[in-house]
Parts: C-alpha cells; structure tokens; sequence
C-alpha cells in the first residue's frame, strides 16, 4: 500500500495509535495544536533536527525501524548534552506520494520504541507529500532547573576536557557502508545511536561541568564550539583519545587513519565537556554508574585556538575538522 491510497489524516491515525499516554500531555494529537504539563520551576529545553534522504540517510544502507530510532536520537542527544530530562516531540513528515505504507510504519515502530526508552512522547506536528526523497523533522522539548542547565559557553582555562565513550566509530561505519558492507558493530554505531541522556543528567545534577556538546560534527568541530563559545582555546593530546583494539584493527584492514576518524569523523553522539581537574575523580566514579567510561583527552588554555599534539609533544596535522552542510568539501 502507498501513502497516497492512505492519505494524510489516515496516515496522522496510524501514526497516533502506536502514541501511548503520558501524564505530563493535556491534549495530545488530534487538535490544532498540544498542550504539556511542565515541572515547577523548570526551563523548556527545545531542539530540533531535519533528515533528508540521500543527504543523512540512505535506505540501501538502513533499515525504517533503525531510521525511527536514530531520527529521534539525534534530538535526545541535543537535550542531553544541556543536561537535560526530554519529555515531548513533534514529528513532521515530508513524504514522497508512492512511498510504501509499511516503510512508514516501521519507521513509527522504531521511533516510538526509542521515545518508550526514554520516557517521551510525540505529540503532534505535521505531515505533507514531498516531490523528491522523505524528509524528517523533529522537534524535542525537554526540561532542567535553571541552574543545572549546561551550555557551551563555560569553559575556563585550566579545565579538563573530557569525552564519554569512544569516537570515529561511527565514521569507519559509514565508511563500510559506502564500501558495500551491511552488518557489524562499527555500522550499528553509525546507523543505530544511543545517546547520552543518563549521563547528562548525572553531570548536570553534579554541578561540576563547566561547558558540554554532544559529539555529532566531530570531536575537533564540536570542541570547537565550545572554544569559540566560551572565549577560550585547549591542547588536545592525540594519544589521551580513546581508541579500542577493535577499531585499530579494523581501520587497519580498511585502509583508514584511526585518529583521523576520531577527531573528524562525527556522528557518535558522545558528551564532550569541560571540568575543573579537583572534580575529575567524582565525574569517573559518577560515570561508572551507567558504564560509560570517561577519558580525559586535553586542557583549556588561555590562549585562543586549538592545538593538537602527538604522543611526543608534537604538532599533529589534522587534515580535515568536522562535518559542514555548507563547506566546499561536501
């Protein structure tokens, strides 16, 4: 069946009866626009993420169930890295007439999976037909006291940075992809996310993070976010960043550089933040709870800028530092 012999409101019903209810939603899907419930004394979090066929996705590589998950991941991972609690989503669909119905539904299937895991629930946005590729939007609201917000704009020189997890797997993933290859668990690292938000919230309700980004442009892009933000610059030392022997081995095999992956690739959607060195051992210990390993992989300096330093001491070349839309390399 084609979306087109569905049509528009019988598509937004289909959608709505996979949507369980949550206490927090007053009016939920159905009317002209929700109405939410928010807790005493907290700001509204909001974030949102646009997929385009063939520009983040590609349904030769993934599969509708695997998209829904990664779709709403994205945005979960935006809120966690403010040290955020999500709580509810629009979804908005742009959808080719002769897409298949069930390419739809796996996609719901796999969305609302992810958004049971995490305790949040869609409710509402909007849907229309495309005359190209299918095309995602969606907007996540979450919520935190005030003062346990988290932004980019708080480094101070001295601090530690630090990275959760490990990163560049997710671009040997879509490095294998491209070369043909379907399965493994570098490819599930790119096409199936898990975000942070535990551990934001964690950090957060600490009140020993100074600045925090979520890892989706790459390492060396996404510091420098917070570089830029914050009026400061940092020495990143290429042997602190962690790097599994699995991904050595197999960056090996694939002709690839591992630290070049590391500090460009992007899309892991790890927390990379900024502490004072007397809160290191508190963040570790606090980190554990979840499994998330902590590495500390460099220092804010007072001086503007971002250098990155080999095992020796010295300069590493970086050839290329992050993912952008618009750059002439893409």
């Amino acid at each position: 069946m084609k979306i087109n012999s569905l049509g528009e409101f019988g598509l937004i019903d289909r959608i709505a009866a996979g949507v369980k209810q949550s206490p927090g939603v007053a009016i939920g899907i159905g009317d002209d626009a929700a109405a939410t419930t928010a807790t005493p004394g907290t700001v509204t979090l909001v974030t949102s993420d646009m997929l385009v066929e063939r520009v983040h996705f590609d349904f030769d590589f993934c599969d509708p169930v695997v998209l829904g998950r990664k779709a709403l991941s994205v945005n979960l991972s935006d809120v966690a890295a403010m040290g955020g609690r999500p709580r509810f989503f629009l979804l908005s669909l742009a959808i080719p007439p002769h897409f298949p119905v069930e390419a739809i539904d796996g996609f719901t299937r796999g969305l609302l999976q992810r958004a049971e895991e995490f305790g949040v629930t869609l409710v509402g946005g909007d849907t229309c037909a495309s005359r190209g590729d299918l095309v995602i939007s969606i907007t996540l609201l979450g919520e935190q006291l005030p003062e346990l917000v988290i932004r980019r704009s708080g480094a101070r020189p001295g601090d530690l940075v630090c990275l959760t997890g490990e990163v560049g797997e997710s671009a040997l993933g879509l490095e294998l992809l491209r070369r043909g290859e379907r399965s493994g668990w570098a490819i599930d690292r790119h096409l199936d996310p898990f975000p942070r938000v535990r551990e934001g919230l964690l950090l957060a309700n600490a009140k020993i993070v100074s600045a925090m980004i979520d890892v989706s442009d790459g390492l060396l892009a996404d510091l420098g976010h917070i570089l830029k933000q914050s009026g400061v610059g940092a020495r990143l030392g290429a042997g602190s960043i962690p790097c599994s022997d699995r991904f050595r081995d197999a960056c090996r095999h694939a002709g690839e550089d591992p630290l070049q992956l590391s500090l460009a690739g992007g899309e892991d959607y790890e927390l990379l933040f900024t502490i004072p060195p007397e809160a290191h051992q508190a963040a570790v210990e606090m980190l554990s709870e979840t499994g998330a390993p902590l590495s500390v992989i460099g220092e804010v300096t007072t001086e503007e800028g971002l250098s990155v330093f080999d095992r020796n001491g010295l300069p590493y070349p970086v050839r290329f530092r992050g993912f952008d839309h618009f750059s002439p390399q893409e």
